[in-house]
């Protein structure tokens, strides 16, 4: 299993939807959440993309230095990067980390953002690109490490002799992650990505989706491994966690939810579609309206675009959620929560241990790993009792 945490870099707060409870979201801010999730074992990080965010690869790479195991899974934008850019990119990142990089492919379904950024095509063009652009890609980074030039000339991408001098430790490439919901979008999974990521839907969605996804990549002679993008609210009790999901939408407005759906209705992208769906435009906002599977809410996608899923609930119950998942043959979960620093931190204290989740132990301090005692020492000589979920953690 591998459990990823994600950086903010488009914002945080304890409330969505208002500026009260917000934070400043500088570099500062997005180290000591990534030093979190490093210390406390996150496989990796997401690091979010689009013109809502801080440029995801200058982020990632601000990041590198201050962290000592963490993956970065950053994105590549095809139609706003060419592909031989991207393999340097890519290339660099993951020789100066280490080995760290982990690769976002992502299509894009905002129409108008997408225009901003110069990219005039429509959804069936997109998919097009993309898949033009991920070969490339792909085969630009595996000539590299036998120092190969490669072109190629397509719809919608033409190279001539493209080549990357140096390149990435992780052989052929770093692991390409990518998303969606069309049939396009599966096809392209299928054929030439290593992971296939979905956004957090019931676990009989969840199915389909995989079922999908390996029934077209068989036709590839190929397997894909799968991924879910979920929020998280953790808490020690069932009653606390619902607590805090309600309190994280308390201050929206009506006028705000409204503005977000209206937004998100003009997108073409299928999986934002499905995740509107899951909470019926946002008409309710009561448990009852936002439960749409046992400890799955769908409250967050009343004003959030992309992953508008959390699971809620006690230790006990999520880490139950995310075996349900598992069992489907999920092996990655991407994860996050409001405000994120806290929220890296709480997640792990509480889920890790009963999920059985080592974490990263790839830099273990010299001489093996720190024995106890854990806690604070009581009046200057108790030592605290031993935790059990920690024992059996190890």
């Amino acid at each position: 299993m591998n459990i990823f945490w994600f950086i903010p870099t488009h914002g945080d707060s304890r409330y969505l939807g208002t500026s009260e409870g917000a934070r400043v979201a500088d570099f500062d801010y997005f180290r000591q959440v990534a030093i979190a999730a490093d210390t406390a074992g996150y496989t990796g990080v997401l690091i979010p993309t689009g013109k809502s965010c801080e440029d995801p690869w200058v982020a990632a790479s601000s990041l590198i230095g201050a962290t000592r195991q963490l993956k970065f899974l950053v994105a590549l934008r095809p139609g706003l990067m060419t592909p031989t850019l991207g393999a340097r990119m890519a290339a660099t990142f993951d020789r100066l980390s280490g080995g760290r990089a982990l690769v976002n492919l992502v299509t894009g379904g905002d129409t108008a953002e997408l225009e901003g950024d110069g990219l005039f095509l429509n959804h069936a063009e997109r998919y097009e690109a993309s898949a033009e652009f991920i070969h490339v890609w792909r085969e630009i980074l595996t000539r590299s490490h036998t120092g190969e030039s490669f072109s190629y000339e397509g719809k919608h991408i033409k190279v001539k002799n493209a080549k990357v001098l140096y390149p990435p430790i992780q052989q052929p490439h770093p692991p390409v992650y990518f998303g969606g919901s069309s049939p396009a979008a599966i096809d392209l999974a299928a054929e030439q990505t290593e992971l296939y990521l979905t956004w957090g839907e019931p676990p009989a969605a969840v199915a389909e989706k995989v079922a999908a996804v390996r029934a077209a990549a068989a036709k590839h002679g190929r397997t894909v491994r799968f991924g879910i993008r979920l929020h998280v609210i953790v808490r020690e009790t069932e009653a606390e966690a619902w607590a805090d999901a309600e309190r994280l939408i308390s201050k929206l407005d009506d006028k705000t939810v409204a503005a977000a759906q209206a937004a998100f209705a003009k997108m073409d992208s299928v999986g934002q579609q499905r995740m509107a769906e899951l909470h019926k435009g946002g008409k309710g906002r009561t448990r009852a309206d936002l439960e749409i599977s046992p400890n799955l809410w769908a409250g967050v996608g009343l004003v959030r675009g992309g992953a508008g899923t959390a699971l809620v609930g006690s230790a006990e119950q999520v880490a139950e959620r995310i075996r349900e998942y598992e069992a489907l043959g999920l092996d990655s979960f991407i994860l996050s929560g409001y405000p994120h620093l806290e929220e890296a931190r709480r997640t792990a204290e509480l889920l890790f241990p009963v999920l059985g989740f080592k974490g990263n132990t790839l830099d273990a301090p010299r001489g093996g790993s720190l024995t106890g005692p854990f806690g604070e020492i009581v009046a200057n000589n108790i030592v605290p009792a031993a935790n059990e979920r920690l024992v059996s953690a190890g």
